[in-house]
């Protein structure tokens, strides 16, 4: 039995597309899980430092993301700012980021000090949460900004005790002419404020982007397979 192969413009189109696309998802999954094995390689070498003290920084000298940190001074209390659609372990809350002026210098640093639950009841309703007073000394790790969450609907004005799904640090510098310095602090050490400050790890996750590139490479493989058996025919 020969068999020969039936070539239809439109079903080879259709393949085209689903195959150009499969292959496109999958190496932007492939690429997404190198990031996160890049992030994690960068935060285990910074972790591996001894900390670092913020006032011994010169001009606007930036440290090193994930690099462990450690600084005196006031939090600003009138700028405090609630990040929303942060889950913890499945119960709704937000970040709580507040301004922090390191003693000194006078430099003006945002702090991720930590997570607290929303209200079941009432989502505008904020739980009272104690600032430390005067001089407080402080340990934290840098990052480069905020973590954004995938935006539902229009943002509010930014304003003090504003809650908002997304932030950026020279956005925040422009509405409360606060000059901020280019990276945020999650803070980790505790300051008796009933705060949760189990930050999630940027760097996980590599191994579920491999597994989503792997489905759209099969997708695209089967697109094609499909294609070619649907196509072959017997020759009379």
């Amino acid at each position: 039995m020969r068999l020969s192969f039936q070539f239809r413009l439109i079903p080879f189109i259709a393949t085209i597309v689903v195959v150009l696309v499969g292959l496109s998802l999958g190496n932007w999954q492939t690429r997404r899980a190198e990031e996160k094995l890049s992030l994690a390689r960068e935060q285990s070498l910074q972790t591996a430092q001894p900390p670092l003290d913020l006032q011994l920084l010169s001009g606007d000298e930036i440290p090193a993301n994930f690099r462990t940190v450690m600084m005196t001074g006031t939090f600003l209390t009138q700028w405090p700012i609630y990040l929303d659609n942060r889950p913890y372990r499945g119960q709704a809350g937000f970040y709580l980021l507040m301004p922090f002026k390191l003693n000194g210098s006078g430099k003006i640093i945002l702090v991720m000090r930590g997570w607290l639950p929303r209200d079941t009841q009432d989502r505008q309703k904020l739980p009272a949460t104690p600032t430390p007073q005067g001089l407080v000394k402080l340990v934290g790790v840098v990052r480069g900004s905020v973590s954004h969450v995938m935006q539902l609907g229009s943002e509010p004005a930014l304003q003090a005790g504003v809650i908002r799904q997304n932030l950026e640090v020279a956005e925040l510098s422009k509405a409360s002419g606060l000059h901020f310095e280019k990276f945020i602090i999650e803070q980790t050490s505790e300051t008796s404020d009933g705060l949760i400050r189990d930050w999630p790890q940027p760097s996980v996750g590599s191994d579920k982007h491999r597994g989503y590139a792997f489905q759209w490479y099969g997708l695209a493989v089967t697109a094609l397979l499909f294609f070619i058996v649907t196509g072959l025919k017997r020759a009379k």
